[in-house]
């Protein structure tokens, strides 16, 4: 059976710098992520956010604290077994999309198959599929560079689902977006891409859409001094 918890965070720290300029991005932090859930983690800009997810993500490797995903506590595996576990188990939407601008739409979704080592015919047939998804199959052979904010933001989440990960990451989904887009784009990933199988944790501190969120943690100066749960204080 499944566990409810998708993500454990535990006792995670994450300092840069040393000695008397030591800095403290995040300092004991605690806590889960269900499946099923769209958990949304704010706060002003330095509280450590992003810090937090990329721990989570298998990218920063804290300087004590454990990640439990699915099961699995990455940062005591190997480096290499750490990119194969989040090449197969999470997606990470970064802020910038990070699109390649020598490939095409198609080709851009495509990545995460290819380098599964699936033939390259047979990723490029499942990346049609995604981008379908996201409404972008008519786009399919454009370079990002003639793609709107929204519609680059759109191919970013199909290559991000395209190998089908149980974890979603997002890295601030909506700041370079106008608040219809963004509502338009934070509405998408809850209906068609949340599911009892997927946990969804989405860093922002766009209050525009704090109404899709689940659960909400608010984090100040690397702690966590609020969780709510439906706009109501749990902690």
């Amino acid at each position: 059976m499944m566990s409810a918890a998708a993500v454990q965070a535990i006792d995670l720290v994450k300092w840069f710098g040393k000695g008397d300029i030591k800095t403290y991005a995040v300092n004991g932090i605690s806590f889960e992520a269900k499946y099923g859930e769209m958990l949304y983690i704010v706060g002003p800009s330095g509280s450590g956010k992003t810090t937090l997810l990329s721990m989570i993500s298998g990218i920063l490797r804290p300087n004590s604290g454990r990640v439990m995903v699915k099961g699995q506590e990455i940062w005591t595996l190997p480096p290499n077994d750490i990119a194969d576990f989040r090449l197969n188990n999470i997606g990470f939407v970064f802020q910038d999309y990070h699109l390649f601008p020598k490939l095409t739409t198609v080709e851009n979704v495509a990545i995460p198959l290819i380098l599964k080592k699936q033939d390259w015919d047979e990723s490029l047939q499942i990346a049609m599929e995604f981008l379908e998804v996201v409404g972008l199959q008519d786009r399919a052979e454009l370079p990002p560079v003639k793609l709107s904010g929204g519609e680059q933001q759109r191919v970013a989440l199909a290559r991000a689902i395209a190998s089908g990960p149980d974890i979603l990451i997002f890295d601030e989904p909506t700041a370079s977006l106008d608040g219809v887009t963004g509502r338009r784009i934070i509405g998408f990933i809850k209906e068609r891409l949340l599911t009892e199988h997927r946990s969804i944790l989405i860093v922002t501190h766009d209050s525009r859409i704090f109404e899709y969120g689940d659960r909400i943690i608010k984090m100040e100066d690397g702690k966590i001094v609020e969780v709510t749960n439906g706009g109501t204080r749990e902690e």
